[in-house]
């Protein structure tokens, strides 16, 4: 089979890389080849190398770096690659314009919902093809003038060997001594502030007056990790909140959660641990940014909350812990919607459509 390329400039190991990882995995388990192109240091490549996929050290300076270019170029032509798929702006110039120097077919991914400038969307036109991951991602991409023509909605996919409703959390529980009846409630994203850590310390007193033997639980690392901890203890919710850092038994922790939540602020694209954590039949609170509403409609698959609003997302768990039976109603409903349309074998289908389309063009 032809040799995708995936390219990716990011230092960091968040939901965007580790899509990359599992749609690799997801190629050379199905009969194609694929490769990742990633900085030397970075933890994409450490993770990559560590779960045995094919994985190749370029530096990437910057997008005005002509010696990454002409690198990704030689790459290109030493693994006989047949077509590129870039995920970061950095990465996106360097590979895109190596790629049609070579005259490869080039597939683009946006994974964030942040506004692009008209003079953003230049880069855009080195892809034959952009995936979004979710609609409200695509209308801003089309909206910064790209032909919606070639612009795909293909959101995430959730590995469902993975994440299903047999997994059982007893394990995380018991190693973080929570009792089976301690009601927990987590956040498992990177360590940043747009994901709304700050909001749901803001909110978690609110929650303790109402349910008090309530524990929280973040999961995950990354630049905001000491300012939370320090806002973790200037709060004085040292006693309710637990801090792992990075997990790779995320099937677990989901499975250990009563209610997950994700109270971005800024910029969320359609979400991965969302549909994870219905996938394993938890329910979920989310702030009403970017994709997240493509995924919860309140009150159906989860509870929807403004973006920034404390009282109203201590409001919104306080509700599933106090109505269980409810609150595993809306996850089933959920869970079904992910069996339905967001398992990791749907958007690979959808995405290799897309590399067939440009291969067979080529």
């Amino acid at each position: 089979m032809p040799l995708i390329l995936h390219t990716e400039a990011s230092m960091g190991l968040g939901g965007q890389e580790l899509r990359i990882l599992a749609e690799t995995r997801w190629l050379g388990e199905h009969g194609w080849d694929a490769c990742v192109a990633c900085q030397p240091a970075s933890r994409l490549r450490a993770e990559a190398q560590r779960a045995g996929l094919p994985a190749e050290a370029v530096a990437m300076r910057g997008a005005g770096d002509a010696g990454a270019c002409l690198r990704l170029r030689r790459l290109m032509r030493a693994r006989g690659v047949a077509l590129v798929h870039t995920h970061s702006s950095t990465d996106s110039w360097l590979a895109g314009l190596a790629a049609r120097s070579l005259g490869l077919p080039v597939v683009r991914s946006r994974h964030v919902s942040i506004p692009i400038s008209r003079r953003g969307a230049l880069v855009y036109r080195l892809a034959h093809r952009v995936v979004t991951s979710g609609e409200a991602v695509r209308a801003i991409v089309v909206g910064a003038g790209v032909p919606a023509g070639r612009v795909a909605s293909i959101p995430p996919g959730v590995d469902t060997g993975r994440f299903h409703a047999g997994v059982s959390g007893a394990t995380v529980r018991e190693e973080l001594g929570f009792g089976r009846a301690v009601p927990v409630v987590g956040l498992v994203a990177n360590v940043r502030g747009s994901k709304g850590h700050n909001v749901l310390l803001e909110a978690a007193p609110a929650v303790l007056r109402a349910v008090p033997d309530a524990r929280f639980l973040i999961v995950g690392d990354g630049v905001g990790f000491e300012e939370v901890r320090g806002r973790v203890r200037e709060a004085g919710l040292e006693r309710a909140v637990r801090m792992t850092g990075f997990r790779r038994d995320i099937p677990e922790v989901m499975a250990a959660l009563d209610v997950l939540v994700l109270p971005s602020i800024k910029s969320e694209a359609t979400s991965q641990v969302i549909p994870q954590a219905l996938a394993v039949g938890t329910p979920v609170v989310a702030s009403t940014v970017g994709g997240s509403p493509e995924l919860v409609r309140d009150g159906q698959t989860g509870r929807l909350v403004p973006p920034g609003d404390a009282p109203a997302l201590a409001e919104a768990i306080v509700a599933l812990l106090r109505d269980p039976a409810a609150a595993r109603a809306m996850a089933r409903a959920g869970q079904a919607m992910v069996q339905a349309r967001y398992t990791l074998e749907a958007t690979m289908e959808r995405t290799t459509a897309i590399y067939r389309e440009l291969l067979n063009k080529n």
